[in-house]
C-alpha cells in the first residue's frame, strides 16, 4: 500500500530558469517529455499500489488518464510541498501505508531505481531519501506513514529533510542514485544530463539533440 505521488504544475511558463537555452515552447515540450519518462518509470516499478499525479494541467491530466494513473487536484496550485502534502493526506485517509514522491524533471530515473528506494525503506515509521546530485534537492522521498515527516521541498531541501526526520525520531535512510539524482533545472544541468550514462536512450536526450543542445550519438 505504498502510493507514488508525482506533482505536475501547470506547464505554461515551465522551467523558466532554462530560458537562456530554450524558447518557451521548447521548455514546455521538454517538460512534457520528462514527465512522460518519470511517469513511465513509476508505472513500471514493482511494489507500488498506484501512481497519482497532482495536477490541474490539461495535458498532464490527459496523460495520466491514458496511462492508467490517478489524478488528484487537491493542493495542485500550492507548490511542490503543498501538492505532495495534500495528496499524502488524501491517500492516508484512504488507508495508504506509505508514499514515495518524485519530481517530473528527473528523466533518467528507472523502475529499478524506484524499486531500490522502496527496498531500502524500513518498517514504519520510516523516511528514505534519494538526494539530487548536488545534495541540495530531495529528488525522491519515501515515507511511512504518509505524513510521518513535515516536507519542505526546494533547492536546498535535502539536509533540512534529514533534520526534519530526525526531529520526529526517525533515522533517515539515504539512497544516492544517479538517474534520480540528475534533475534538469538550470542550463548547466543539460550538459550534465547528456554526459550521464543513465541518460543514454532516453527520449529527453533525443529531444535535447533535436534542439542542438547535446552532441549527436556516435
Amino acid at each position: 500500500m505504498t502510493w507514488a505521488i508525482l506533482p505536475v504544475k501547470e506547464l505554461e511558463g515551465a522551467k523558466g530558469r532554462l530560458s537562456p537555452a530554450l524558447a518557451p515552447a521548447q521548455r514546455v515540450a521538454l517538460m512534457q517529455v520528462m514527465i512522460g519518462e518519470v511517469l513511465a518509470a513509476l508505472l513500471a516499478a514493482r511494489g507500488l499500489a498506484g501512481v497519482a499525479l497532482v495536477t490541474l494541467d490539461p495535458w498532464a491530466t490527459d496523460l495520466a488518464r491514458r496511462s492508467g494513473a490517478r489524478v488528484l487536484t487537491e493542493g495542485a496550485r500550492d507548490g511542490h510541498t503543498g501538492s505532495v502534502t495534500a495528496a499524502a493526506r488524501v491517500l492516508a485517509a484512504e488507508g495508504a501505508r506509505g508514499i514515495i514522491t518524485l519530481p517530473g524533471d528527473i528523466p533518467a530515473v528507472t523502475p529499478a531505481e524506484i524499486e531500490a528506494v522502496l527496498a531500502a525503506h524500513g518498517k514504519a515509521p520510516a523516511f528514505t531519501i534519494a538526494p539530487a546530485h548536488d545534495e541540495l534537492g530531495s529528488n525522491a522521498v519515501a515515507m511511512s506513514p504518509p505524513l510521518a515527516v513535515p516536507l519542505r521541498f526546494g533547492e536546498d531541501s535535502y539536509f533540512p529533510h534529514l533534520a526534519a526526520a530526525r526531529a520526529q525520531g526517525i533515522e533517515p535512510q539515504i539512497v544516492p542514485l544517479p538517474g534520480i539524482g540528475m534533475d534538469i533545472d538550470h542550463p548547466a544541468d543539460l550538459a550534465s544530463f547528456a554526459r550521464l550514462p543513465e541518460a543514454a536512450g532516453t527520449r529527453t536526450l533525443a529531444f535535447l539533440r533535436e534542439c542542438g543542445l547535446s552532441p549527436p550519438a556516435r
